[in-house]
């Protein structure tokens, strides 16, 4: 079974490589949107520093400088496993234990105002990855919540707090397993959340995590929430690349003042 996958006892077949002289970066910045990717790279001094690789292509892996530090950033797939591999194969390319996740998640509460990020607490994993990376569970802790949250309160940015849900299927997203997650607690819905945390608890990595706020399933039919072509509010939003970069440079900071 699913849940007895964990094996912390033998050695992986395959494992990760590790380029211990790689360019170093302070954070690294991912997200899943192209219009992102190509705002980055056509505002920032980017340098291509090396491509993460899958069967049907090429992620860029690229690094600027901003206000003294060293941020990496790259656009990854959709979906737990191939977003986890692409942590898994980061440091092939890019030194660094910090990495900001971003993207958009469907929201399980009609009275979560449009435009406020989502900050996931814990994330039920109705995905396979994770059960390969950490001891069967209902959820996983996203651990840095606190962090982002702070960080959120102290830059003024409208945010909400709850648990999110993490599925490999969003065409099986029923209206019992809707009904449930959000009783239990889960305000948002999206495909990667708790794999990311499961592979950055086993590898040692710090995470920090925040959702835009996107298509609504709290409605008698499902609406994406969004006009055709719209990029503001959503997880194309330039706005909220922005976010991630100063939640990069606060944790880079506050890791500064810690020592970590």
């Amino acid at each position: 079974m699913i849940i007895d996958s964990f094996d912390p006892n033998s050695p992986a077949k395959i494992n990760p490589k590790i380029n211990e002289n790689a360019p170093e970066a302070d954070a690294v910045i991912f997200t899943f949107s192209h219009v992102i990717e190509k705002y980055v790279t056509e505002n920032y001094d980017c340098e291509k520093v090396g491509e993460l690789t899958m069967a049907h292509g090429n992620a860029p892996v690229y690094r600027f400088s901003y206000h003294g530090k060293k941020i990496g950033f790259y656009r990854t797939w959709v979906g737990a496993p191939a977003c986890a591999a692409t942590v898994e194969e980061l440091r092939s390319v890019l030194k660094t234990n910090k990495i900001i996740h971003f993207g958009g998640a469907g929201c399980l509460d009609k009275d979560i105002a449009r435009g406020k990020v989502m900050v996931p607490t814990e994330a039920y994993r109705d995905e396979g990855t994770s059960f390969h990376y950490a001891p069967a569970s209902d959820y996983i802790r996203i651990k840095n919540s606190e962090t982002v949250e702070a960080f959120m309160k102290d830059n003024g940015i409208p945010y909400v707090l709850g648990k999110t849900w993490t599925t490999d299927a969003f065409y099986r997203e029923t209206l019992y397993n809707f009904e449930k997650h959000k009783a239990d607690g889960c305000i948002s819905v999206e495909m990667e959340g708790s794999a990311v945390q499961a592979v950055c608890d086993f590898r040692g990595l710090e995470v920090y995590m925040f959702f835009t706020s996107g298509d609504l399933l709290d409605a008698p039919e499902w609406t994406r929430r969004k006009e055709k072509d719209q990029i503001r509010h959503t997880q194309h939003d330039s706005g909220h690349f922005d976010i991630a970069l100063a939640l990069a440079e606060y944790v880079i900071e506050k890791g500064n003042e810690t020592g970590f």
